[in-house]
């Protein structure tokens, strides 16, 4: 049974790592001081800070496990030391020009976990990048997303 390897890039997997860090030095600690401090009022049954802690404290121990999980399956991997071929592959920067209206964007194809639209970082598995993997300049590429399809131009393709 082969394992799934997580893409990522080197600065995504220091966030998830800076993440962990943080839930297991600060918040897991002041989680237990919470449960301790609503067992001290009494009847548990009907406390409601007694509850409230202990489900924010499921909550924490959930995403330790999923990101000590994504961590021992990550594959990262830095787009500086990519060889530059021209197509688009994990890690690269996608210039695309809307055919449609002429709207300009640049995307960096990066890992689920550090996909932000905001700052122009999209997820492998978005319907956007899995269009484009393996294509080159020039091409146009149609990708069909909930909101419709869109036909875009490659203008350009380059290691960060």
């Amino acid at each position: 049974m082969s394992i799934k390897r997580t893409p990522m890039t080197a600065r995504g997997a220091e966030a998830l790592r800076g993440e962990l860090r943080r839930l297991k030095s600060e918040a897991r600690p002041n989680i237990i001081k919470a449960i301790a401090e609503a067992r001290g009022h009494g009847d548990l049954s009907e406390n409601a800070e007694y509850h409230a802690a202990r489900e924010q404290q499921g909550f924490i121990e959930g995403r330790i496990k999923e990101i000590e999980g994504k961590l021992s399956t990550a594959e990262v991997i830095d787009p500086a030391k990519l060889p530059n071929t021209g197509k688009v592959i994990f890690g690269v920067l996608v210039e695309l020009e809307d055919q449609d209206d002429g709207h300009r964007v640049v995307y960096q194809i990066v890992g689920e976990d550090e996909a932000d639209i905001r700052a122009g970082r999209i997820s492998i598995t978005s319907p956007i990048a899995r269009a484009l993997v393996g294509k080159a300049q020039g091409d146009v590429v149609d990708v069909v997303a909930p909101a419709g399809t869109h036909s875009y131009e490659i203008l350009a393709v380059r290691t960060e």
